[in-house]
């Protein structure tokens, strides 16, 4: 995995106005280390079918991996925020769909702004285990560690990420997460999670922890059964894509 030979403007901010349906707007929002390329061919789908897309490269993302552990955790859902108030300036019904560290920040954003809808994938919403209280002192002495990115069954696919997972900002991380798990309960937009069955990177209690704490009364959740962590660039890629495009279209 590496950014270096990334499709030219996959690692950029990227946005399209849509065409049939382009009064409603979707903002797509990729995982820890990755980039807006994971979550381009998910944006060209619902782009496709005529919907406005706004796909934005979260701060210290898709440059080089020093750059996430200058970054601070506010930084995301303010990138977030901001691309989400764009996509209200011109459209009546508004969506975000999240992927891994991603649905973290999907869910904290939408804890303060109201959305019509949701859509995670292997969302992320705790760091499980007693090594992440040790991370600000390691992140001292070790600034980057063994990448977690690319967990793909389908070969030869990439999500375009950095290949070392920088360790002040893992720290950063856990604090988004603490801070939008205790939001959690303010969330009342509908929810579609997708969770597969096997995946490398989280435990099954992140979507656990979601379904059980959300506000949401109207909550799915859809198992994925041939494909990691990053599924929407996966085998169940298809799956995502078709369920998620249904459940837009239900709401506007």
């Amino acid at each position: 995995m590496s950014t270096s030979q990334a499709p030219e403007g996959w690692l950029q901010d990227y946005s399209a106005e849509g065409t049939s349906h382009k009064e409603t707007g979707i903002l797509f929002i990729h995982g820890f280390t990755g980039s807006p390329a994971s979550m381009r061919p998910w944006a060209h789908f619902m782009s496709e079918h005529g919907y406005s897309v706004r796909v934005p490269r979260l701060p210290g993302h898709g440059t080089k991996w020093q750059d996430l552990n200058a970054t601070k955790w506010e930084e995301w859902p303010a990138k977030a925020a901001a691309e989400l108030a764009l996509l209200q300036a011109s459209c009546t019904k508004v969506f975000i769909f999240g992927l891994s560290m991603g649905g973290g920040t999907t869910l904290k954003v939408a804890s303060k702004h109201d959305v019509d809808g949701i859509v995670l994938v292997n969302p992320m919403i705790h760091i499980p285990g007693n090594l992440i209280k040790f991370a600000p002192v390691i992140a001292l002495f070790q600034p980057g560690r063994s990448s977690v990115g690319d967990d793909i069954k389908k070969p030869g696919v990439t999500e375009w990420g950095y290949d070392v997972l920088p360790t002040k900002g893992v720290v950063q991380l856990n604090k988004l997460l603490k801070a939008t798990r205790k939001s959690l309960a303010k969330i009342k937009s509908p929810l579609l999670l997708f969770h597969s069955t096997e995946d490398h990177v989280l435990p099954v209690s992140n979507t656990e922890i979601i379904m059980n704490e959300i506000g949401s009364e109207s909550k799915v959740r859809v198992e994925l059964t041939n494909s990691y962590h990053v599924a929407n660039l996966d085998y169940d890629a298809q799956e995502i894509f078709e369920k998620s495009l249904a459940f837009v279209q239900s709401r506007s």
